[in-house]
This record gives structure tokens, sequence and C-alpha cells, in this order.
């Protein structure tokens, strides 16, 4: 059903997400005869991928045939090559999620115009919300607008991230990311579905986000519905030029900025400085872990 406050690109977006939706509410009512393949360690694909990606693909070509498709599964092989309109497409992000039937996985589209998102669909299948943002207009959930929380102490907020699970992946950096924040926090989350995490963050229900790793039809949607909702969305040295750099952090104004501080010294875009300052303290804890090992003969010479 087009909503008629919509802008009609958007319009097509969201049928082509809710066509994708319920092609995938339908595979998951059988999780167990979907075909799984993997294209690297911990990175799994399935034919329900695959089908969303064409259903998604087919509707906005069918309305749009001189538009580029940026998507994950088959890349730029579809649409036109040289339009300055762009479709990024996640057919379904959280597939890890999706093959366990734990129930938090979306799809997601987005459109940019040379190269600046303006329209903007995350699509929760499972739980039927729909979140949409057209640059300029704000963000809605079902037709609702939504505004990034208000929170600004730290202890009182709910940030969500996503661990690192690619062979290769920085598991230490990670680690020393969590151990900085955690204590700081009310609470981290890892939902398991970037898309989605940042559209919980654009409607208030966490207060930040961060994640390496991500590629752009990840992050595209998300990023939107975030600015549209009055919060930031950047690299973790806070720089608003992140779709290609892999790492991502959001959240509303006042936590965006005490995020930049806790996490920046962990980007790969920080200063030589700061990233020579983080070695050190890995190699004082490090000196420390091994200082304060018992000594090996010390239960055969304790009295007792």
């Amino acid at each position: 059903m087009a909503l008629p406050n919509l802008h009609p690109m958007l319009n097509v977006a969201v049928k082509a997400a809710r066509a994708a939706g319920s092609l995938i509410n339908r595979a998951a009512l059988d999780v167990e005869a979907v075909r799984i393949s993997q294209k690297q360690i911990n990175d799994f694909v399935t034919e329900v991928d695959q089908a969303a990606e064409k259903v998604i693909i087919e509707t906005l070509l069918t309305a749009y045939p001189g538009h580029g498709i940026l998507a994950e599964e088959s890349g730029s092989e579809f649409g036109a090559k040289d339009s300055e309109f762009v479709w990024i497409i996640d057919p379904l992000d959280g597939t890890t999620n999706f093959i366990h039937g734990f129930p938090f996985y979306c799809v997601s589209i987005a459109l940019a115009v040379q190269g600046k998102i303006e329209q903007a669909v995350v699509y929760d299948p499972t739980r039927n919300d729909l979140f949409t943002a057209t640059k300029g207009r704000g963000a809605y959930m079902n037709e609702r607008r939504i505004r990034v929380s208000k929170r600004v102490r730290l202890n009182e907020c709910l940030i969500s991230t996503g661990f690192p699970f690619r062979p290769g992946d920085n598991f230490k950096n990670y680690l020393g990311m969590m151990s900085d924040l955690m204590p700081k926090l009310a609470g981290m989350r890892r939902p398991g579905a970037a898309a989605l995490d940042m559209a919980y963050v654009a409607a208030g229900f966490t207060d930040g986000f961060f994640e390496t790793g991500l590629n752009p039809w990840d992050m595209a949607a998300g990023s939107l519905l975030i600015t549209e909702a009055g919060g930031l969305v950047g690299n973790f040295t806070g720089e608003a030029d992140f779709l290609e750099q892999k790492e991502c952090m959001a959240a509303n104004p006042r936590v965006y900025g005490q995020l930049v501080s806790i996490l920046g010294k962990y980007s790969k875009f920080a200063s030589a400085g700061e990233k020579a300052t983080l070695r050190q303290a890995a190699a004082a804890d490090a000196e420390e872990a091994v200082s304060t090992e018992p000594d090996a003969g010390t239960s055969e010479d304790a009295p007792f």
C-alpha cells in the first residue's frame, strides 16, 4: 500500500522491503529447511538472502530502470553502472541470527544520490516494524515520528555494539574498547544486526552504537535514520565521512561526544600519539599480568 505522505522513491523502497520481509517470514517458519553456504568463516549466506535481494532489485528496477544498485550478495552487477542514483541494499542483515531462529534481523534499503544518502528503509519482519527517512523530512517508525534519546549521562545509557567474528578481526582492540566503556554504562548489548541497531538508536531505544568491520550496506539506511532523528553518526574519531571506512559510531549528540573521547584512540584514524599511548597501556597491562602471576614454587614451600 502506497503511503500518501512518503516521497515516491521511498514508497517503492518500502514496497520492496515488505516483499522481501514476507519472503523472509515464510522461510523462518521452517528455518531448518533453508540452504546455507559460507562466504568465509562465520560469514553465512542463505538462499533466503539471495531470494530477498532478487525481489528487492526487481521491485526497484521495475520502477527506476535507470538507477544503479549496490547489493550485499550481487555487488554492482545489476542496474545502471553510471547513474547518480544508487540503491544500497542489505536483503537480510543478521543472517546468523536468522539461521538460528533468533528473531533480530532486518531488510535495509537506502538510496544515495550523488553519493549522499537521501532515502532510507529498515524493515524488521519479525515485529513488522518499519523505519523510514527522507533527507530533510525526519525519521519515522510505523509512521510515527522518532527522535534519538535525551540521556546525557553515560551511566544511564544503553549502548549497542557488534562483536568481531571474522579471522583477522582485531579482538584485542575490541576487548580494550569494551573494558574502557562497559564500567561507565548502564548496559551494553550485542543484538547482531547493525542496520536494526542503528534504527534503534534513531528511535531512542538505545542511546548509542559502535562497530568495526561494517560495509556500506550495513550502515547506509541506518545512518540517515539517525541524522534525521537528531543524532550523530561517524567514525570513532567523530568524522562524518565514514561509509567506506569500516568503522561506525552513532549516538545522540551529547553521548556521541563522550563516546569519541573514549573510543577515538581505538580508531584506525587516530593520531600516531594516541595509538602509541594505547600500545604503551597494553604493554603495561601485559607486564602487570606477568608480575602478578603466583610463583610456581610457592605452594610447595608454604608451611601449610
